[in-house]
Parts: C-alpha cells; sequence; structure tokens
C-alpha cells in the first residue's frame, strides 16, 4: 500500500483511541516528511535520518513499499471497530461537537474538514471551547470572532462547516459567552466543566437553566462522567433528569449522546428518561482530533441498542432541516 496513506490511516487510528497525542502526532509528522518522495527515495537508508522519520514510522514506510499492511496498522485496524450500530452509523449526516487546535483540539481546522468529508459528512460544527476554560484555551469574544470569518469560507461542494461553540454552563446556568455571539453561531453546544460535584438542587437549577435557554442547541456530556481512560474514572454529577430533560424537551433542545468512549453520557437509565420525556438527540463524537471523528461509531451503536428514536437525532437530518431547527431560538 501506498506508505502516504499508511502512515496516515495509523495517526488516524491512533487518535480514534485517544492515544497520546505524541503518538499521533509522530506518524502525522512523518507522513508530511515523506509526502513528495519517490519510491526510490523512501528505500533509501538514508531516510531513516531524515527529520521526523523515526523507527516506527521508518518500518511502517518499508512494509507499506513491500506491497504488505504494515504490522502497527493491521492491529489497530483489527481493534478499531465497535459491534452493532451499523445500520444507524450510515444514517449520520454529520457532527455538531468538534474542537481544533484554536482551543484544545490537535490539528487546524482544514484537518477536521478533510477527515470529516473523508467519512462522508455533509456538516461539521466547529465548537471550540469558551473562555472562562483557560485549561483548553477558550476563546475569547475576538477570538471567535476572527474563528467565525475562517468558518464561513468553508462551506460548498457537498459539505458544509458550521460555526459553534461549546460553552460553559456557569455556576447559575447562565452561559460564558456574548450574548450577540451566541445568537450569531450555527451551533451552541452547553456544557458543564466545573463543580461537577455540586449539590443536587443547584445542579438541576443550573442545568434546567441551559437546558430552557433559547441559544442553546444541545445539552453537552451532560452528567461529565467518566467511566474509562488515562484521565481515570469520575462518577456522573447529581441533578434531577427528570425535571431538566422535561425542560430540554419543552425547548427543543437536544441531549448529546456523546460517542467517546470514556464518556458514554448520558448513562443508559438517564438516555431511557429522556427518550421517555420526548428528547432530541444529537449523536456527537466529540473530536479533538481528526481520527476521533469516527467515534460516532460507538454512539450509533448505543443509540441503536437502547432504541432511540431514530426521527429524533438531529444528526441523522439533511442540512435544510437540520439549519430550521438550529434557528428556532436565534
Amino acid at each position: 500500500m501506498d506508505p502516504l496513506d499508511a502512515l496516515t490511516e495509523i495517526a488516524y487510528l491512533l487518535e480514534r483511541e485517544r492515544s497520546s497525542r505524541y503518538k499521533s502526532k509522530a506518524f502525522r509528522t512523518a507522513a508530511a516528511a515523506i509526502e513528495g518522495l519517490s519510491d526510490a527515495q523512501l528505500r533509501d537508508p538514508s531516510l531513516r535520518r531524515r527529520a521526523g522519520i523515526g523507527e516506527s514510522t521508518f518500518a511502517v514506510i518499508q512494509q507499506a513499499l513491500r506491497g504488505e499492511v504494515p504490522e502497527r496498522l493491521a492491529t489497530l485496524r483489527a481493534e478499531s471497530a465497535p459491534t452493532g450500530g451499523a445500520e444507524l452509523r450510515a444514517q449520520l449526516k454529520g457532527d455538531l461537537h468538534s474542537h481544533s487546535e484554536w482551543s484544545d483540539g490537535l490539528t487546524p481546522i482544514e484537518t477536521m474538514i478533510d477527515a470529516a468529508r473523508g467519512l462522508g459528512h455533509e456538516y461539521l460544527a466547529l465548537t471550540d471551547h469558551s473562555p472562562r476554560l483557560t485549561v483548553a484555551n477558550g476563546l475569547s469574544p475576538e477570538r471567535l470572532r476572527a474563528q467565525m470569518d475562517i468558518v464561513r469560507g468553508h462551506r460548498g461542494d457537498g459539505f458544509t462547516l458550521l460555526s459553534g461553540i461549546e460553552v460553559d454552563i456557569l455556576d447559575d446556568g447562565a452561559l460564558d459567552q456574548e450574548d450577540e455571539l451566541l445568537r450569531a453561531l450555527d451551533v451552541v453546544v452547553a456544557s458543564v466543566h466545573s463543580k461537577l460535584r455540586m449539590e443536587r438542587g443547584p445542579m438541576t437549577k443550573r442545568l434546567v437553566a441551559a437546558a430552557s435557554d433559547p441559544r442553546v442547541d444541545v445539552l453537552g456530556h451532560v452528567t461529565g462522567r467518566l467511566v474509562e481512560g488515562a484521565r481515570g474514572t469520575r462518577p456522573p454529577s447529581e441533578f434531577d433528569a427528570r425535571e431538566v430533560f422535561a425542560a430540554a424537551a419543552a425547548s427543543g433542545v437536544a441531549v448529546e449522546i456523546n460517542s467517546r468512549p470514556e464518556r458514554q453520557d448520558p448513562p443508559d437509565d438517564l438516555l431511557a428518561l429522556a427518550i421517555d420525556a420526548g428528547c432530541l438527540f444529537s449523536i456527537d463524537s466529540d473530536a479533538h482530533a481528526p481520527g476521533q471523528l469516527s467515534l460516532l461509531d460507538f454512539g450509533a451503536a448505543r443509540a441503536e441498542a437502547l432504541q432511540v428514536p431514530v426521527d429524533r437525532i438531529v444528526t441523522t437530518w439533511p442540512l435544510e432541516r437540520l439549519r430550521a431547527w438550529l434557528e428556532r431560538g436565534r
């Protein structure tokens, strides 16, 4: 196979499995280092001394040149596929929650766009973080305006990049960004990132306020829990889920089915409550790297297993219908 394709796919799959960012970056760096080189140049032993090429990436290049599927790639392919959800996954037309290097993502906007196109997406919302999340390089109003100008230039040819934000829900339920900007964006995902152990009553009020806000489109990873992964585990926030989901259903706000395996948020029992409440849903990747956009596979598998009504999943909707829903509170 083509060595450049092999290196790029390995980086993509490492991102998908949420491996160390340094591992995936090494393979993307190697891919950039060999772009445009001839097979003869790639076979030359001096390639190993080229900047950006290490032992692992050199081995991948040589195995690919011999017509083999590199061992590293074969292993990652075998480990990457979830079971179930294929029918629903095929109906997903886009993703409303993703990040770029403008906040805490790993790659430029253009690389995320290329990956989304490669998955057959019709649309992708770029939802970098809001100002208060300084640890994630949250966007000030000025930086968000600059990003919106860039996003407007990426529309057409069967793909639309939607402007957006993952806005912090503050302690009192207010949103961490200027009202004018929130109304100008295509997509607003509202999430809690601080004081996740707030007492049940105040947390319920906090989430109800966000779920009732006409500027909000999606309630992101609603419990904040972590069930696996490098960051360890974290219990879900405590709140009256029936009250929160009733507010979301009444205002047409979608409950996110966060596809990251370390989140699996909301938990199965709360997802069942949201279905009963009549909520809309958005199956999102919460991708911080190109390979993580394909995590939608896992969200689709959960949603299919729990029998989430397909017509209530907004990310199965074509762009025209999606836009009509997004504009309801603007």
